[in-house]
């Protein structure tokens, strides 16, 4: 339509007399990126205290499309009845947990409406909607925030995390400090221990220290005078950590306290507070290894936790479940001989098993274990998280996902073996992908079986083979086995793309050894087990074996990098937050000592940096590469990006680099994300397809 400058005349339309035609349905919504983005996303999970209630968080875009608002939700735990909405505001919520009494805390920036017009920005505060229904209340705020909370669910009493300076005493000094500090226009921070950053924000000018608030008044907030330290001592750079929990008594509070550990590193003893009197007492210290995710017994009397024993240059890390009684402080191991990493211990309603989750053979199942007796895995397929137990010991509520269905709430059977949940109706239910997947074994030049994940999109077929994307995990401890809204292969298979998604060497959920194999040598067997996985792939008469391009994010970056010094067997590779100079980025990372140990100093022990390092074989890339990172990346800082962008600038290989000057190690805004994905499929339609470049509008 061509338009035409000036008012109408008659016998010609104005823009306001033409209507623009409604866009044709997209077959799902993964073939539309704008579809896609919009997809509510559930997370977290929170089980009442007498079992009758459920309720989740669940993102959606926001009356602008330009960010995502979380929002309370309650969900059926009998799965009769659709879910309703209990919150709504701007700022969202999220952190839900139900107090005894029936009514449901949660964390938001939400603004006290009891306030006057003077008040100040919102900060993250705690807020208690009632058991019956109405209006939330605050219950508990300050001008730091409120970073998280505990609750006694016998008693009701309450324990807040929220940050102070570490050279004040007390909450009120520490509010004056910030405002001194707002005032004067300093922002500068002085470091004293190492690091001075965390994932994109910094550390440093406060630390995390545990409140006690006790009961919660019933109708007024709990006055910041009142809170009461718990952990005086906490120092930078992280304080308490993030494992804090009460008992059901109200009587303690355990924490992972985080200690140095020679040089600039760190490691974490498991403490417990008693909470009348504030002494503290250590439960669980090796100098070689991490206590982790604390959990009480019903009774109060025990603790279950995550032993994680620290990586070496020869070793990588494992972790076992211990269980440690607080009366006689004797330590058992629950689970010797488990050949997995058991994680997010929970004891059953009566005390006497353990639940817990680990990969396993590219799912993530839930086991229970009883002291004695070996573990059993009691689902079938998919990724668990936020297990929930039912206080009368009758069911088990979780999120599942898997990587071809977004996380949903389930109830399981607490004992049966290898089933298969109830689905809880929920926001985000989508009524199906546009292809199939399934498990592909290879076998690595070893020995060693290769598991993988492939989708294949509708209609691949021997007539209609479809050009395969290599998609290679982060982590790289980690493995391919639930959904993931930030690498979803789905939008790929829409744009009729198979998607290869293998468990190379280091993976875990396939043993120890099979992650010893990889250990301190990232290019030799994960690079020959990816290759080993292709190679098996291709030999399907649905792949076309002649068009195919390989992915990569973080370690996947590194070794998306590493393939592209490596063979040229790809027609185009995409790297994001990916790790390039492995010494620069040693050196400037947010966690510098964890890559030291498995890697050595640079300095003194420089062979694994010089067998591994991409950088050093540059002169080897031919494969046309799009470089993707984020300005506010802090664990790959973006040096590595820039670094690998100028190589391939100045060697003359067809690259782009796509920069996000506001994005951290992830791409978190709904804008970014979809000219993220629009950009990494112009570039395989160019590269893969042989289409004509076209560049995302909004670039």
């Amino acid at each position: 339509m061509t338009v035409r400058h000036g008012g109408p005349r008659a016998g010609t339309a104005s823009l306001a007399d033409v209507s623009t035609p409604a866009p044709e349905p997209a077959p799902s919504p993964f073939h539309r990126l704008a579809d896609f983005v919009a997809i509510p996303r559930v997370s977290g999970l929170a089980l009442s205290v007498d079992g009758s209630r459920l309720v989740t968080s669940v993102a959606t875009l926001d009356a602008d499309g330009k960010k995502w608002q979380t929002a309370l939700w309650d969900v059926d735990p009998n799965g009769e009845r659709d879910a309703r909405r209990l919150t709504r505001s701007a700022p969202g919520e999220a952190s839900p947990c139900f107090a005894p009494d029936g009514s449901l805390l949660f964390v938001s920036k939400r603004p006290d409406p009891d306030a006057g017009a003077d008040a100040e920005e919102p900060t993250p505060s705690l807020w208690s909607l009632p058991a019956e229904g109405g209006e939330a209340r605050l219950v508990a705020s300050r001008s730091a925030g409120i970073e998280g909370f505990s609750v006694a669910v016998d008693t009701g009493e309450v324990v807040v995390l929220s940050s102070i300076a570490p050279n004040v005493d007390d909450l009120a000094a520490d509010t004056e400090l910030r405002d001194a500090r707002k005032k004067a226009g300093v922002s500068a921070v002085l470091h004293e221990t190492y690091p001075v950053r965390y994932w994109d924000h910094d550390l440093g000018s406060s630390v995390a220290h545990a409140y006690w608030l006790g009961e919660l008044p019933g109708d007024a907030t709990v006055d910041e005078a009142a809170w009461r330290d718990l952990t005086p001592d906490a120092a930078v750079p992280h304080g308490v950590g993030e494992s804090v929990v009460v008992s059901p008594s109200g009587r303690s509070m355990a924490y992972s306290r985080r200690v140095a550990d020679g040089g600039a590193g760190w490691r974490s003893r498991l403490v417990v507070v008693d909470t009348a009197t504030g002494e503290e007492r250590v439960l669980a210290d090796e100098p070689d290894a991490s206590m982790e995710a604390p959990s009480f017994s019903p009774d109060s009397g025990r603790i279950v936790f995550v032993r994680q024993q620290q990586s070496t240059r020869d070793d990588p890390p494992d972790q076992s479940l211990m269980v440690v009684d607080l009366a006689s402080g004797d330590i058992d191991h629950l689970t010797p001989g488990f050949d997995r990493w058991p994680d997010g211990p929970l004891f059953d309603a009566t005390g006497s098993a353990v639940y817990f989750l680990a990969d396993d053979d590219g799912h993530r199942p839930i086991f229970r274990v009883v002291p004695g007796e070996e573990p059993v895995r009691l689902t079938a397929d998919g990724a668990y998280s936020d297990v929930q137990v039912a206080a009368d010991g009758s069911a088990l509520y979780a999120l599942r996902s898997s990587i071809d269905a977004p996380p949903a709430p389930v109830r399981l059977d607490p004992t049966t073996p290898e089933q298969r949940p109830t689905v809880l109706a929920s926001p985000g239910a989508i009524d199906g992908v546009p292809g199939t997947v399934r498990s592909v074994d290879a076998e690595a030049a070893d020995g060693s079986r290769v598991q993988s994940w492939l989708v294949l999109p509708d209609g691949a077929s021997a007539e209609a083979p479809a050009p395969l994307v290599l998609w290679i995990h982060g982590g790289p401890l980690m493995s391919w086995n639930a959904w993931s809204w930030r690498w979803t292969p789905w939008t790929l298979a829409a744009q009729g793309y198979a998607v290869l998604m293998p468990n190379p060497g280091l993976s875990q959920g396939f043993g120890q050894d099979f992650v010893r194999r990889g250990w301190g040598a990232w290019g030799a067997e994960p690079f020959t087990d990816l290759m080993a996985a292709v190679d098996t792939a291709v030999e399907l008469p649905e792949i076309d074996g002649a068009r195919t391009a390989a992915m990569g994010g973080s370690f996947g970056g590194y070794m998306a990098n590493w393939v592209a010094t490596q063979t040229d067997r790809f027609r185009a590779i995409v790297t994001h937050a990916s790790l390039w100079h492995l010494d620069g980025f040693v050196g400037s990372t947010d966690a510098s000592f964890y890559w030291e140990k498995e890697f050595g100093d640079p300095l003194t022990e420089p062979s694994r940096y010089d067998a591994n390092s991409p950088h050093r074989f540059a002169d080897s890339i031919v494969t046309p590469m799009l470089v993707i990172h984020g300005d506010k990346d802090y664990r790959v800082p973006i040096g590595e990006g820039l670094r690998l962008w100028y190589d391939l600038q100045k060697r003359g290989v067809p690259s782009k680099f796509l920069y996000f000057p506001d994005e951290n190690h992830w791409v978190l805004t709904p804008g970014n994300a979809k000219v993220w994905y629009e950009t990494a499929l112009a570039f395989l339609a160019e590269h893969v397809l042989d289409e004509p470049w076209r560049r995302p509008e909004l670039l």
